[in-house]
């Protein structure tokens, strides 16, 4: 467990931003991972005060705030007619509504966690995330760097065409996922995310022009054939390199399958 000294309701992101270069601070969130650790925290940093637990929609783009629920995203209109459903797809197996009803997207991407059935869908998008200090980078950009003392203001998605597809594997309901896919058409471009591989979101792209215009049975299953390749997987409790492999086939060609239309 952990122990927390004193807790603080941020009144700007710059008074946040100061109290968080303390080492001992920590941004709560939901508080629903973080109460898992164990260690000694000196302030506790709330957000809840700034206006960031709305989701914004414009002509161009959804602009989602660090302290958005899981359950916000699954429940938005805007958001889930955009995304064909995915986006809803990917949340509403995390454990319950209540705890949909406290996890936070900004904590889910912070962490960069392998598990993140959210890091997984929105890099599926054109996503990106407003950090204080370091600005608008996109989301792939992002899971790519080392955690540091900065703030995840929001996650941006902008309304480029495209298709989505998410699917997961779990051993059973609301447990973490063994593996996580997303598949998009954006914008002409074909993508597939896996995660849960164990190791964070991977982004794989069509560079070889394996689903063509009109997907069919064999360019689906080509194509899941190459992610799999592309993908390191390893082991975990919940599974082993080689059954996540054998996952990256099954879920990529449904996926691909459900992208074209034919499930």
């Amino acid at each position: 467990m952990i122990t927390i000294q004193n807790y603080v309701r941020a009144k700007s992101l710059e008074d946040a931003y100061q109290l968080n270069q303390e080492k001992r601070n920590r941004i709560v969130g939901g508080m629903l991972w973080l109460k898992m650790g164990a260690g000694a925290v000196d302030t506790a940093i709330d957000l809840c005060e700034l206006g960031l637990d709305t989701i914004e929609e414009t002509e161009e783009q959804f602009s989602l705030g660090a302290m958005v629920s899981l359950r916000q995203i699954e429940q938005h209109p805007g958001l889930n007619a955009y995304t064909h459903g995915a986006a809803a797809d990917a949340v509403k197996d995390i454990v319950g509504v209540q705890f949909r009803n406290l996890a936070t997207v900004g904590g889910s991407l912070w962490g960069r966690f392998g598990f993140s059935d959210v890091l997984t869908v929105f890099l599926a998008m054109d996503s990106y995330v407003e950090l204080y200090q370091g600005g608008v980078v996109p989301l792939e950009q992002f899971a790519a760097m080392k955690t540091d003392r900065d703030l995840l203001v929001r996650l941006i998605v902008k309304k480029t065409p495209g298709q989505f597809v998410y699917q997961s594997m779990r051993n059973q309901s609301t447990d973490f996922p063994v593996l996580t896919c997303a598949l998009s058409a954006l914008d002409g471009q074909r993508r597939a995310v896996i995660g849960a591989r164990p190791a964070k979101a991977m982004v794989i792209r069509d560079t070889e022009n394996l689903l063509t215009e009109k997907i069919t049975q064999e360019s689906a299953a080509a194509f899941a054939n190459y992610v799999a390749e592309q993908t390191p997987t390893g082991n975990n409790p919940r599974g082993s390199a080689a059954y996540r492999t054998r996952l990256i086939k099954g879920l990529v060609r449904r996926c691909a399958l459900e992208l074209g239309g034919m499930e």
